[in-house]
């Protein structure tokens, strides 16, 4: 517990500026691309038109085809709400220069009643698995097509992304109903001798996002997974359950999210430092549920242009019950972040200056000891535990506004709190609906401001490419590493794996 006293430094940090099109910078997203334009649209690097693919049930693919008609054309602000928070959508031509195509490169159709009732299987792990197949199949048929897209958009049934999510059950399901104790057993690979399921399918995530995400990368190319009630242009009774946000936002979240899995870049951060780098460590247990220590490592690596690798560290004993933390041997540490900096050298073709780990478990002496020897010696190593939600601070403003975002607190040179969320002077209001919490941050080895790393990771919780916001409440390295590491992890039997981080988000 730290109790914020007059010795306690509080600072108010700059909101991040992002650089968009003719180098020219903004603080909301919005701004920079409703006023100049993506990062590289002038740059060859940039995609030069928007070919996409959409498979989906008949209804799902007409919803899709309204939709992004309604997205070639400005919309504006509800007229009930803030405009500043729901800003007017300018029509993708002028928000990302290029013109949506009118037609898709392919579409596919996937029968309603077949993804339906495959949805409604007892066993969690054959019903994700069979509504699966049915998404990839069509798109595996379309590899013999000359016309191959850059981005493949997939919408699907609202029932079926409720009733495909882990832990869900289905009240009246058909098919085998299997206990957990089978379950773990399948899991393990045991086999009686009159059993006739699939072992294969017990090896993937029971996730329809996570197993479509990972299955789908053999193709090379990123998939934009959308539930039919998010392109509901009108008010729906259909979808009446679920609280949308303003058609202009979901045109906002949706364009950018297309247009970074094309291969583009909406912004990237002005105040990035050449030469340095920013790597999530992500941990996730191999069986989760089961009593094991066993689980996998996965790294992100964000570079100084913004963009995103993805890394598979090895499969070990890596978690302590006791602790409940997750801990590498130095060699497996070493092995990790060896494959981090080659790639960064492949890329830029020189040594990185600075590398900064963001862990929420502890990094301790032995495992950075590990990722030092990964690391030229001329190069600075940097590990910060950052953890979200901390419940151990709260800081309130006389009167009804809460504290700003970016305020930050610095315990002492190693340890300080940032608080990502609260009252937004861009947007004049506060989107949370409670007191807001900081992120937690401290120097846990090697030698770094605790300001500027606060500042660093700041500037992190502004690539979010999935969706248009002015800032997320936690940094890309740490925001994501559930994501990508239950992507990865938890689907071990899918070997070709992509590094491009748009294949996870």
């Amino acid at each position: 517990m730290v109790t914020a006293t007059t010795a306690n430094k509080i600072t108010s940090l700059s909101e991040p500026e992002l650089e968009f099109r003719y180098g020219q910078k903004m603080t909301r997203p919005h701004d920079g691309l409703s006023m100049f334009g993506p990062f590289d649209a002038d740059s060859g690097a940039g995609p030069r038109g928007m070919s996409y693919a959409i498979i989906g049930t008949r209804e799902g693919n007409d919803r899709f085809r309204s939709f992004v008609s309604r997205m070639r054309s400005p919309v504006p602000s509800p007229e009930d709400k803030k405009p500043a928070l729901w800003p007017l959508f300018p029509g993708f031509d002028v928000a990302f220069s290029l013109d949506w195509p009118s037609e898709p490169a392919w579409e596919e159709q996937v029968d309603r009643k077949r993804l339906l009732d495959a949805a409604n299987l007892n066993d969690r792990y054959q019903r994700v698995n069979t509504v699966v197949n049915l998404i990839l199949d069509p798109i595996e048929r379309a590899q013999k097509r000359d016309d191959q897209p850059r981005v493949l958009i997939c919408v699907v049934p609202d029932e079926v992304w409720k009733s495909c999510r882990p832990q869900q059950s289905v009240a009246q399901g058909v098919g085998e109903r299997t206990s957990a104790r089978e379950t773990r057993s399948r899991i393990r690979g045991d086999r009686g001798l009159f059993d006739t399921f699939d072992p294969a399918v017990y090896q993937l995530a029971p996730d329809f996002r996570r197993q479509l995400k990972a299955r789908v990368m053999r193709f090379g190319t990123p998939i934009q997974i959308v539930r039919e009630s998010t392109l509901a242009l009108d008010k729906d009774p259909h979808f009446s359950y679920r609280g949308l946000t303003p058609l202009s936002d979901r045109m906002w979240n949706l364009g950018t999210a297309l247009y970074y899995k094309a291969g583009g870049r909406p912004w990237r951060l002005a105040s990035a430092r050449e030469g340095v780098c920013y790597v999530g460590i992500a941990f996730r247990l191999q069986n989760p549920g089961q009593d094991s220590r066993n689980g996998c490592c996965a790294a992100q690596m964000f570079l100084d242009d913004g963009d995103g690798v993805v890394f598979l560290g090895e499969y070990g004993p890596w978690y302590a019950p006791n602790t409940k933390q997750f801990h590498l041997t130095p060699d497996a540490a070493k092995s990790l972040l060896s494959g981090v900096i080659k790639t960064y050298t492949d890329l830029h073709g020189k040594p990185l200056r600075e590398v900064f780990l963001h862990a929420r478990s502890g990094i301790d002496e032995e495992e950075f000891a590990g990722f030092r020897a990964a690391v030229p010696s001329e190069t600075k190593l940097v590990a910060v535990r950052v953890r979200a939600g901390s419940r151990s601070m709260r800081l309130f403003r006389e009167g009804t506004r809460p504290v700003l975002r970016g305020t930050f607190l610095e315990a002492d040179e190693r340890r300080g709190f940032l608080w990502t969320s609260g009252f937004k002077p861009e947007l004049m209001t506060y989107d949370g609906w409670d007191v807001p919490v900081p992120l937690s941050l401290e120097v846990q080895h090697g030698d770094a401001e605790i300001e500027q790393v606060a500042r660093d990771i700041y500037g992190l919780t502004k690539l979010n490419y999935n969706a248009c916001k002015l800032g997320d409440s936690q940094p890309v390295t740490v925001g994501f590493s559930d994501a990508v590491g239950e992507i990865l992890i938890s689907n071990p039997s899918v070997k070709e794996r992509r590094p491009q981080f748009r294949f996870y988000v």
